[in-house]
């Protein structure tokens, strides 16, 4: 009965609260260690998805907030949320991309990576809420780094930025073009190919090699009647 009391003030707490949630404060309520909370946690995720509730509980980060399902957000958006949603170009998205793989960076590495300005694209991350201000860094003229949020990784469904895709493998080619991942694991399987091929080969001549011990063996040992007669000569030799 005192596990389900448990669940229970986990579920008025992160009800109430509206937000995430974090581990530490979870732990000075509750006073029960971080794994026995995780435990707990993990059994409350279990019992939402066995009894087909309409909300579930998602973690992000080191904290964990009760959410409706995203299945339902169609039947959920029309009554309740009247709020104008986040309406991120290509520019922007490809902007958050690279904050989101490269945590504390500055605004005039972004540009270097695009090779456009970021100004506009930070600002209006910024006031969505997706990413947000990590400090100044020890480069020259201490400027501004930025990060992702907790709304980024919940807006995307990730629980932290190690769940993020990981990035494909490349190389420059001789006119300082990148050239990605498929040609990189062609050109090691083409590599493994000739290795194996080689080793076939070897160990091919290594079987010829014995074959003609072999046969040269048996030639030697065989009587002279059974071994072929010369080539005759050409007819008008001189």
């Amino acid at each position: 009965m005192e596990l389900e009391k448990t669940k229970a003030i986990i579920e008025a707490i992160l009800f109430a609260a509206g937000r995430i949630v974090k581990i530490n404060e979870l732990i000075l309520v509750l006073e029960k260690n971080e794994e026995e909370i995780h435990t707990i946690i993990k059994s409350m995720q279990e019992d939402y998805k066995v009894n087909n509730r309409g909300i579930e509980m998602i973690q992000v980060e080191d904290g964990f907030q009760l959410a409706t399902k995203k299945e339902l957000y169609e039947y959920i958006y029309p009554i309740l949320d009247k709020r104008t949603k986040p309406n991120l170009s290509t520019a922007a998205l490809e902007t958050l991309s690279i904050i989101a793989y490269n945590p504390r960076i500055t605004r005039a590495e972004i540009e270097a990576i695009r090779g456009v300005s970021a100004d506009a694209c930070v600002y209006k991350l910024l006031e969505y809420g997706l990413v947000e201000e990590a400090g100044k860094t020890d480069l020259p003229g201490k400027p501004m780094s930025y990060k992702t949020t907790d709304e980024f990784l919940k807006m995307f469904g990730y629980s932290s930025l190690k769940d993020l895709p990981e990035l494909p493998r490349y190389k420059l080619d001789s006119n300082q073009q990148i050239v990605i991942d498929d040609l990189v694991e062609n050109e090691e399987n083409t590599n493994n190919e000739g290795e194996n091929l080689g080793n076939e080969n070897a160990s091919t001549e290594t079987g010829d090699m014995e074959t003609i011990d072999i046969v040269n063996t048996e030639e030697i040992n065989e009587p002279h009647s059974k071994q072929e007669a010369p080539m005759p000569e050409r007819e008008g030799k001189e």
